[in-house]
């Protein structure tokens, strides 16, 4: 009995460290499968060659050039713009958060406030052409701005904007604008504008 025994265990052990081995194999194997796909891919993804060359054949996205920066309304209102106030302001059209907001903040997350702004853009921003200090920044409200989740999000950058002691002046229905409105506009933000200590 004691001998069947030890037989049997021997084949059993022998078996296990033939699985066991034959199993090992097999993970090994699909490991560097895995990592032949993986690197054959990335490589045909490679946008440079091992050289250092661009290689545009490898790119992963490609481009091309937009005709305008702007939607036509936003076009049309640059030129208003320009004209009331190119004497003073350079104007800017569609400039990140990120590019006129510091999420530098002492206190605060410096990365999460960046990703809160990251993405934002604002329809124009006016900037002092001496210092090119932003000035104010200005948003055209088309009908898009008229949903839930716009407003929300117009709730959260003006709120953004009048902690950074920044005005932000909105205008609808440009189109029955005369540039002494526009004008008279930003006198107004102006005035409502907290001075800085």
């Amino acid at each position: 009995m004691t001998i069947l025994n030890y037989n049997m265990n021997f084949i059993l052990h022998s078996i296990m460290d033939s699985t066991s081995i034959i199993g090992l194999l097999v993970i090994c194997g699909l490991i560097i499968f895995l990592f032949v796909r993986f690197y054959d891919r990335v490589s045909k993804l490679r946008v440079f060659d091992r050289s250092g060359k661009f290689n545009s054949t490898n790119a992963l996205f490609r481009y091309t050039k937009k005709t305008t920066i702007m939607t036509k309304s936003e076009s049309n209102f640059f030129k208003m713009l320009n004209e009331v106030v190119a004497d003073r302001y350079y104007v800017f059209p569609q400039i990140h958060l990120s590019t006129i907001l510091e999420n530098k903040v002492k206190g605060q997350n410096y990365v999460s406030a960046f990703k809160h702004i990251n993405g934002k853009s604002i329809d124009f921003v006016l900037c002092d052409k001496e210092t090119l200090a932003p000035v104010y920044a200005v948003e055209l409200d088309d009908p898009t701005h008229d949903t839930d989740l716009r407003q929300e999000r117009d709730r959260e950058v003006e709120r953004m904007f009048e902690i950074a002691n920044l005005p932000l002046v909105r205008f609808r229905d440009y189109r029955n604008l005369r540039l002494d409105d526009i004008a008279q506009r930003f006198y107004e933000v102006r005035s409502n504008v907290k001075e800085t200590p």
